[in-house]
């Protein structure tokens, strides 16, 4: 499939166009560069294939000229949040370069598990739970018993490495080198000193360190667990982030550093003091958080360009439970929600900053989707960053963090029952009629 079925799709086509003309010249961010381009940082929530939406999201907010400084993400979140960071310097548009690569790709190749796994698992996303599962149990009990998984998750990491080579990045200092690549004229919009800390391009990556239960953060964590980071290929913290539990193997991790620099770097990077493990293993950064907004959370001060974040599927809070299976579910859902939700609660400034998009019926585990499944989920991202921008108020936003910074330097603290707007924020959930008029 040719990348012009989603960049020429008439919707699409239409939907920006609309979009330049009501918010032509609209501030969204205090930091900018020579160019005019306008600096955010960008966190994007992990669900599986709907993250083809996530493409859809990114390419509104760069042809409106908005360009990322921090990305970051979990499972599908962390897969485009790697691209953005790799596919060129911050101040240049990525998307474009990205969506040949997914106009490409088969994502059935990455149920590798072999043929008896994939039927198994095509059978479970079209009928659900019945008996024409059985002939294939015997190879799913196998797999789950021996490997912990179901695919080894191989044919993704060498898809992955193959589109960062495509990009001309190799090794983890490749990646480095290339965000670092400072864009000409970044200052503030008002001529205001910009620290270092706000200029500089950051990548986070979300896994979950199942042996000592820690929440891991790559590139930063990446010298707890290989001791050459900067050789390692970048397609391996991804690979880590996306490990679905069961559905792929763990990513198991022998050669872990050791020695008193290593034991320091734990308990200062993952507040672990016991002895270093002689193996890790890794599984979907979603189990412990699946929308790592607080990665980039400064409560204590107003910021000069805003987070956005991104969820995919709207919020239904809501788990029907009528069977052990569904039980199940429900469990690994309320634990891959319930501190991004606690987070969200407790910091009701950043509705301003989160859309929800809407993906319809789409399975996040539909691995074989079509071709206008994959234009459909695409366009659920363009619509919702389009009805997104339209919303956004950057000056208003400021306004509220003002505040804030006033409650966090009295001397009691910063509960929210003392915030006066807290509760109050009017959560956007976008959503779009198929002509692709938003509201």
């Amino acid at each position: 499939m040719e990348s012009c079925a989603f960049l020429e799709n008439s919707e699409v086509v239409g939907v920006l166009d609309r979009l330049k003309t009501r918010c032509a010249g609209k501030v969204l961010s205090d930091i900018v560069d020579a160019e005019g381009h306008q600096y955010v940082d960008f966190v994007m929530e992990g669900g599986g294939v709907l993250g083809v939406a996530l493409v859809g999201y990114t390419y509104v907010l760069e042809q409106m000229g908005i360009r990322f400084l921090g990305v970051g993400g979990t499972s599908a979140g962390a897969i485009n949040a790697l691209l953005v960071a790799a596919a060129g310097p911050p101040q240049e548009a990525k998307s474009e370069r990205t969506i040949p690569h997914l106009a490409d790709l088969d994502c059935h190749t990455f149920v590798d598990g072999g043929c008896h796994i994939q039927r198994f698992i095509d059978d479970w996303i079209r009928e659900g739970v019945n008996f024409s599962l059985a002939p294939s149990l015997p190879w799913v009990l196998g797999h789950l018993k021996n490997d912990l998984g179901l695919n080894p998750g191989l044919d993704f990491l060498n898809w992955l490495s193959g589109v960062l080579r495509s990009f001309n990045i190799v090794t983890y200092r490749d990646l480095r080198e290339r965000m670092n690549r400072r864009p000409e004229g970044l200052r503030h919009r008002e001529e205001k000193p910009l620290p270092d800390e706000q200029a500089e391009a950051h990548l986070a990556v979300v896994a979950t360190e199942i042996v000592t239960e820690t929440k891991v953060e790559f590139p930063e964590m990446a010298g707890l667990f290989w001791i050459k980071p900067d050789e390692l290929d970048p397609a391996l913290f991804v690979r880590a982030s996306m490990s679905i539990p069961y559905f792929f193997q763990p990513l198991v991790l022998d050669d872990i550093p050791r020695g008193s620099e290593a034991r320091e770097l734990w308990s200062t990077l993952a507040g672990f003091d016991g002895p270093i493990p002689e193996r890790c293993m890794m599984v979907d950064g979603g189990v412990m958080s699946n929308f790592p907004i607080d990665l980039v959370h400064l409560p204590d001060q107003v910021p000069a360009a805003p987070t956005f974040g991104v969820k995919l599927g709207l919020e239904e809070r809501h788990n029907e439970i009528k069977t052990p299976i569904a039980l199940g579910w429900a469990v690994l859902n309320s634990a891959r929600h319930c501190l991004d939700y606690d987070f969200l609660r407790r910091n009701p400034d950043y509705r301003h900053l989160v859309a929800w998009i809407d993906t319809g019926q789409h399975q996040w585990l539909n691995f074989d989707m079509t071709e206008d499944e994959k234009i459909d989920l695409f366009l659920c991202g363009v619509r919702a960053a389009a009805g997104f921008l339209e919303g956004f108020d950057w000056a208003g936003y400021k306004a509220i963090r003002a505040d804030l910074v006033k409650v966090y330097a009295q001397p009691d603290g910063p509960p929210s029952h003392r915030i006066p707007w807290a509760g109050q924020l009017e959560v956007r959930k976008v959503t779009a009629t198929k002509t692709g008029e938003y509201r």
